[in-house]
């Protein structure tokens, strides 16, 4: 019920939720038989370029995917933060929208900028996306306060500005493909909004491909039957020719004027007397 009703949020850390227990559990139940995969080599972005050729949905998985359970349970506390945030000012499709952008872009960021320093490792997490939810609703209204425990209300651009501080500072340091791919999912939040703001919303090129495929999946509502019932005429009788009718008439008519000439109006019987009365009307 939480899943179906909960909105984008919900289903999002869901989702994260779902790839790491499935990851973790399937893959740890098949090394209990000898059976040793790899599987983040398979879901992971790699910073070398030719891999992207026999793993394309990488640019994608990599950001549902995390490298252990401190990594997926400090994420999805920062997710769900500023996800309420965001839903404050936006939308629902916007914010997946820029959660799945904010991955791709972050993702090539990552890519190009290992691949400048000819280092090859792999990517896992939503941190990139994360990043770009976070900093997307603080460029709207940077003076929103928070309250956060132990410390009271701060304005949100004071915790957004610490976390963008300390990526900063860690570039250098261990994890630094996971640094630069926050930093590169705060600068597309930062212009997703500034886009926004001037009438060009991104979020709706993902919007549009997720109805396109549910449209193309989807059936079509089926008519129900509906009996006609067709009202037959009764053939219509032939009428008599006027034509045939008149002629019989004419004829006896002149059989009756013909007795006349010969023999007299009184010769007449009675029933030709009316007949003739009644044609000459």
């Amino acid at each position: 019920m939480q899943y179906k009703f909960g909105g984008i949020t919900q289903k999002l850390i869901y989702w994260n939720i779902a790839c790491f227990v499935v990851s973790y559990v399937v893959f740890g139940l098949l090394r209990l038989v000898d059976i040793d995969v790899n599987f983040i080599q398979y879901v992971s972005l790699s910073s070398n370029p030719a891999d992207f050729l026999w793993k394309p949905w990488s640019i994608i998985t990599y950001a549902f995917f995390h490298s252990d359970l401190f990594h997926i349970f400090f994420n999805l506390i920062i997710l769900n933060f500023s996800s309420q945030l965001f839903l404050t000012f936006f939308n629902q499709k916007q914010l997946l929208g820029l959660y799945i952008l904010s991955a791709i872009f972050s993702g090539i960021i990552f890519v190009l900028s290992f691949y400048l320093m000819n280092v090859i490792a792999p990517l896992v997490g939503a941190s990139g996306a994360i990043m770009a939810i976070l900093v997307a609703a603080t460029t709207y209204s940077p003076l929103m306060n928070v309250r956060l425990l132990f410390v009271g209300n701060v304005k949100l651009w004071h915790i957004t500005v610490v976390i963008l501080v300390i990526d900063l500072l860690q570039i250098r340091l261990d994890n630094s493909g996971g640094h630069i791919a926050h930093l590169a999912g705060a600068f597309f939040g930062f212009v997703y909004v500034k886009l926004l703001e001037n009438g060009t919303d991104l979020s709706k090129i993902v919007s549009s491909i997720i109805d396109f495929f549910v449209n193309l999946f989807k059936k079509s509502p089926s008519k129900p039957f509906k009996k006609v019932h067709k009202n037959y005429k009764k053939p219509a009788e032939k009428t008599i020719s006027r034509i045939v009718t008149k002629d019989k008439t004419q004829q006896q008519i002149d059989e009756i004027l013909d007795k006349i000439s010969r023999s007299g109006y009184d010769c007449l019987t009675k029933e030709e007397k009316e007949f003739l009365f009644k044609a000459g009307k």
